[in-house]
């Protein structure tokens, strides 16, 4: 092993930091003069940080073009884009004189060169984008090295407010090895031109689109010292014109169909049947939609909550047919109607859905002959009264104009005694028929006061619903970074 004194290792590093420094010269202006100048004084120090002492640091800019969203995995939380990165250093002391050695600018193997370490710290996967095995070198001694980066980062999603969702997220850009001492990163363009050029180039026209960018630098610290970092927030909104076509509108069709059902008389239509179809349609609709909807385990999207309450009603409307079918068919079978459910439903839900109670028939079943003894048993005696006409209104007293013994038992007058008892009968049984007991008229409008309340709810809920989604969709749409 040989010693090396220490003024010859300090002489060695004299050389190296002196070789950044000296501007070389080409002995004719053309591309093998100037490569072996380069051969000479700079393809053998990539080891090196090119600054003049190990103290100062090495400025890098950074700059960045959005190209693509190639999309955004709610379920890994992910956002994949494709991205131009462009950063620029200089090699402190190297210059050339462009008409010595006949060009200004020169491009050279990226692996002849130091280079630095910068990388994303969002990377969830392998850069599988192409790469560029060069860069340019100024005379200036400028390195400009611009190369695609697909970039798979992860990123915090928030899906509430989904189709009409925007999404924050982060690129951050910093060395990977060298503290802010060695390696300080810039920001190159503004927000403002990243922004505009990105939209120019924006190679995808997909389900998201760049709504805005904004830039932040720091210092992250550690233990061991601090890192130079740069921050690029890329606000990317989503078009929610497929999921309201392809999932709010069948699904409003279909609350409003079942809306537009409460309209069917259960008398006479087999109003549960109906409803019954719709349930069995809408759950076949969301099965076969399940693949559009967002999956995470954070955070439920407000519109699966729509769909949520949507099937509900339409339970809950199958459930209150099934009531009200019941009640118009087996009311008279039912006790009568409890005191507070009559007062709630009758008096008070009956003036919120504008449904007046029915004023009770003031119309008397009147029975001719009224006997309570056998068919066999016979009267002796039969008186009849008739009242004058004009004692009704009170300007003479009532006059009995007639009251004889009943004439001899004649079979004719029997059997039409008993035909009037036998009419009696049938009369009284139609007009219980048609009138209904009283409890069967209560349970009934207790039946039409439910069915109009929930075709009120109804209204009311299709009603906001629409309002909200169209409130945050306009509000989503006017989104200005």
């Amino acid at each position: 092993m040989i010693a090396v004194k220490p003024c010859e290792l300090l002489l060695i590093c004299f050389t190296l930091l002196y070789g950044f420094g000296a501007a070389f010269n080409c002995t004719s202006p053309t591309p093998e003069a100037l490569f072996d100048a380069l051969e000479k004084n700079l393809f053998t120090k990539t080891l090196l940080r090119p600054v003049k002492s190990f103290s100062d640091p090495l400025n890098i800019t950074i700059s960045i073009t959005v190209v693509g969203i190639i999309g955004v995995d709610e379920k890994s939380q992910t956002l994949t884009t494709l991205i131009w990165q462009i950063l620029e250093w200089n090699i402190a002391g190297l210059s050339w004189d462009e008409k010595e050695c006949g060009t200004k600018r020169v491009s050279v193997p990226r692996d002849r060169l130091w280079i630095p370490d910068v990388h994303i710290a969002e990377f969830m996967e392998e850069d599988k984008s192409p790469k560029t095995p060069y860069v340019y070198l100024q005379n200036t001694g400028d390195v400009f090295d611009d190369k695609p980066v697909r970039v798979a980062s992860s990123c915090k999603l928030g899906i509430y407010t989904f189709p009409f969702d925007i999404q924050n997220c982060t690129l951050t850009f910093g060395s990977y090895l060298h503290f802010a001492v060695d390696v300080t990163v810039l920001r190159g363009a503004t927000a403002q031109e990243i922004l505009e050029e990105s939209q120019e180039v924006m190679e995808t026209n997909g389900e998201w689109e760049l709504a805005g960018l904004s830039i932040s630098t720091f210092n992250l610290a550690l233990e061991e010292g601090s890192y130079s970092e740069i921050k690029y927030h890329l606000i990317i909104k989503r078009r929610p014109l497929l999921y309201v076509v392809n999932l709010l509108i069948p699904s409003c069709f279909l609350i409003t169909v079942d809306l537009f059902s409460f309209l069917l008389p259960p008398a006479s239509v087999d109003r549960s049947s109906f409803k019954m179809t719709l349930i069995l349609g809408y759950t076949v609709f969301l099965l076969i939609m399940n693949d559009l909807l967002p999956v995470t385990g954070e955070t439920t999207p407000l519109i699966n909550v729509f769909f949520s309450i949507s099937l509900a009603l339409m339970v809950a409307s199958l459930l209150e047919t099934v009531f009200i079918t019941n009640i118009q068919f087996s009311s008279s079978q039912y006790s009568a109607v409890p005191n507070w459910l009559s007062v709630l439903v009758l008096r008070y839900l009956a003036v919120v859905v504008c449904l007046p109670r029915k004023k009770k028939s003031n119309k008397i079943t009147v029975n001719l002959n009224p006997s309570n003894k056998e068919p066999g048993m016979n009267s002796s005696i039969t008186s009849v009264s008739v009242i004058h006409p004009k004692s009704i209104f009170g300007d003479t007293p009532p006059v009995k104009l007639l009251e004889a013994p009943s004439p001899p038992q004649d079979p004719i007058v029997d059997e039409l005694r008993k035909l009037s008892k036998d009419l009696s009968a049938i009369r009284h049984q139609i007009d219980n028929h048609s009138q209904g007991s009283k409890t069967s008229q209560e349970w009934q409008m207790v039946g039409v006061v439910i069915d109009r309340l929930l075709f009120c709810l109804y209204i009311i809920f299709i009603v906001v619903s629409f309002i909200a989604i169209i409130s945050i969709w306009v509000w989503n749409n006017s989104y200005s970074p």
